[in-house]
């Protein structure tokens, strides 16, 4: 487990822009079995998650239409709430970072480790837009 002096800048960049921070395994379920679409990002200390999917995240923001909560969990760190995450996110295998968006309680989208580490900040961006666009 990493420890909160070293993740605590790499989780204020989302909480910065809004993102929710979901510390626990209720947490997490609480808020994917609310109405309406969440987002939630499993953040961690990789080079892709600092040079992509955070810088993606926010830019997938800056929109009109977006998800109505949008939350994060931290690998390595909020174990238990990453572990709970990652069961709503089955059949895809566990991996961080990753991006899922849920409507009404459903997995609709999901952006893999592997998307994102080849991915530029403005495809990851463009994808959850489109993502947004259908689902919120």
């Amino acid at each position: 487990m990493y420890s909160e002096k070293l993740i605590r800048p790499m989780k204020q960049e989302l909480i910065a822009v809004g993102f929710e921070e979901l510390g626990t395994a209720e947490e997490v379920t609480a808020a994917l079995h609310s109405k309406g679409t969440v987002l939630v990002v499993v953040n961690s200390v990789c080079g892709c998650a600092a040079g992509a999917a955070r810088p993606g995240v926010k830019l997938s923001l800056e929109t009109t239409k977006r998800p109505n909560r949008i939350t994060t969990v931290f690998a390595g760190f909020d174990t238990e709430a990453t572990a709970q995450a990652r069961k709503y996110f089955l059949p895809f295998p566990p991996s961080s970072p990753c991006i899922g968006l849920f409507k009404d309680g459903k997995l609709v989208h999901f952006v893999e480790r592997h998307h994102i580490e080849v991915s530029s900040i403005a495809i990851i961006s463009e994808n959850l837009r489109a993502a947004y666009e259908a689902y919120c």
